[in-house]
C-alpha cells in the first residue's frame, strides 16, 4: 500500500487537476448536448468520478484522510442515484418505448 501511495505522491498535483477538469467538462457536455437519458446518467457519473479523483488527489497531497472518507459517501449516494434512476428509466421505457428526453414532455398533466 505504501508503494502505491509513493507513486501517487510522485505525480504532480496539477496533473490530477487537469485530468479532473477534462473529465468534468466531458460530463457537462454530455449532460447538455445529449438527449438520451442513459447517456445523461453516464455523464453525471463521469462528473462524480471527476470530483472523486480531485478529492482523493487533494487528500493524498495534504495527507488527510477526510477527502477519502467523503469520496466513500459520494460513491454510496451515486450508487443509490443510479439504481433509482435506472428504475425510473425502465418504467418510462415500458410506457413510451423510448428514453429520449424530448419525448418525456408527453408525461405532463
Amino acid at each position: 500500500m505504501s508503494l502505491l501511495m509513493n507513486i501517487f505522491q510522485e505525480i504532480p498535483l496539477h496533473n490530477y487537476l487537469f485530468l479532473s477538469a477534462i473529465l468534468f467538462c466531458i460530463g457537462v457536455f454530455g449532460v447538455l448536448l445529449r438527449r438520451n437519458a442513459i447517456i445523461i446518467f453516464m455523464s453525471i457519473e463521469l462528473m462524480f468520478n471527476a470530483v472523486n479523483l480531485l478529492l482523493v488527489a487533494f487528500s493524498t497531497y495534504y495527507s488527510d484522510s477526510g477527502g477519502q472518507v467523503f469520496v466513500f459517501f459520494i460513491m454510496a449516494v451515486a450508487a443509490a442515484e443510479v439504481s433509482v434512476g435506472l428504475a425510473i428509466l425502465v418504467t418510462i421505457y415500458r410506457n413510451l418505448h423510448s428514453v429520449d428526453i424530448d419525448e418525456l414532455k408527453s408525461l405532463k398533466w
